[in-house]
């Protein structure tokens, strides 16, 4: 039995927690929150038998083999590693850390420590995304993907009557990139590796916004990320209702996906062949239209959780930590790959549009050290950096 506790309150950690009851092998302990009346109701309304009124209580406790951290973007860095470095697993909600660098050393540290830190970002562990996957070795040659998530924040209503929020506030890392671009880019990492070439521009919030932000941040934007024979592009939003579909095109046809997060239903649009003598000729103007046929859950967040907990039981069992399969879809070293891929492309997106976090050091995130806006982009920057571009080929190209 793997013992689990949490970090946070908050609707996603509810939402985790719902889907533990549809996990084998893993059982609540407790919560922890900065308030000690808020981390009981919520253990005891998850019928869990201990909450945690600090993290060194946490990090300490013998009874806890795993913690899932769902609290804001800044902290995930320095409670994982607080976490690790008492023993335990980490699930991370994403973003995993605030930049590429926090996140090597939070990977560093679980290796060094031989425990599981993995990402929970959930279309990566859902078998609806990776039908899409396969569907893609249909469409030929793919030549332009977009992929777009964009969803209105009632908290931007607190910034627009002038009161302060952790999801608009560089302190904490947030922003529509951070918490809605990344269910757009790590995707593209997933399906498409790293790009060669990323230009980014973005809707920062209102100049007058800015002392309840902390600086300038993001409210919606647009990344083209180039590769080889193909283009991306990337929309995100907090601040808009996005209601258009993902696109993946290729010479053959295209798959239109509605929910590119949690993919609810796909359809396949492919030209039509025919013969001509021994040649197959593919019609310019007659397509046929067939829908992809998804795996449905009703809490998507217990792959990310089954696979976790597939982890730690082959690390139990002797396998090396970075080596240990995480479900169907790749090990702990593949996601570990894509989630520093992913932050990469985030840093040089944020130092493209000038949106900086204080977890961001003062100086200019690591990905875009040297690179102007439209240049060539590479994920592995810092010469320590651990990211494997093979591990993250492209599929279905």
């Amino acid at each position: 039995m793997i013992r689990l506790a949490t970090i946070g309150t908050s609707a996603i950690t509810s939402s985790l927690l719902d889907a533990l009851t549809k996990v084998e092998g893993v059982s609540f302990v407790g919560t922890l929150s900065r308030d000690a009346e808020r981390a009981a109701a919520f253990t005891a309304k998850h019928h869990g038998t201990r909450p945690f009124a600090s993290l060194d209580e946490l990090t300490a406790c013998i009874d806890v083999d795993a913690v899932y951290i769902g609290s804001p973007n800044a902290l995930h860095c320095p409670q994982a590693l607080a976490c690790i470095a008492g023993g335990k697993h980490v699930l991370v909600e994403k973003p995993f850390c605030a930049n590429a660098r926090q996140a090597r050393k939070v990977f560093a540290a679980a290796e060094a420590a031989g425990v599981v830190a993995l990402e929970a970002i959930r279309p990566l562990h859902d078998p609806a995304f990776h039908a899409l996957k396969d569907a893609i070795a249909e469409l030929g040659a793919v030549r332009r993907a977009t992929l777009r998530f964009g969803k209105y924040s009632s908290r931007y209503d607190e910034i627009l009557a002038g009161r302060r929020t952790n999801i608009f506030d560089c302190a904490m890392a947030s922003g529509s990139l951070m918490d809605i671009g990344v269910y757009t880019v790590e995707p593209l990492i997933e399906l498409f590796g790293t790009p060669q070439r990323v230009c980014a521009s973005a809707a920062l919030l209102d100049e007058q916004t800015r002392e309840l932000t902390g600086g300038a941040l993001d409210g919606a934007g647009v990344i083209m990320a180039s590769y080889p024979g193909m283009v991306a592009t990337l929309h995100h939003s907090k601040i808009t209702n996005d209601l258009a579909s993902s696109q993946i095109e290729g010479e053959l046809g295209t798959l239109t996906i509605e929910g590119i997060s949690a993919p609810s239903a796909a359809r396949l649009d492919l030209r039509v062949a025919s013969t001509n003598g021994d040649a197959v000729v593919y019609s310019s103007a007659q397509t046929s239209t067939r829908a992809i046929e998804l795996p449905r859950a009703d809490n998507t967040m217990a792959y990310e959780l089954a696979d976790f907990a597939q982890a730690i039981e082959a690390v139990r069992a002797g396998m090396r930590p970075i080596e240990a399969p995480a479900g169907t879809f790749g090990s702990i070293g593949h996601f570990r790959d894509v989630t520093l891929a992913s932050l990469a492309l985030m840093d040089e997106a944020r130092r493209q549009t000038g949106v900086s976090f204080p977890a961001d050091g003062g100086e200019d995130v690591e990905a875009g050290t040297g690179l102007g806006a439209g240049s060539d982009f590479d994920a592995s920057a810092d010469a320590d950096a651990i990211v494997d571009a093979d591990a993250i080929a492209p599929q279905g190209r």
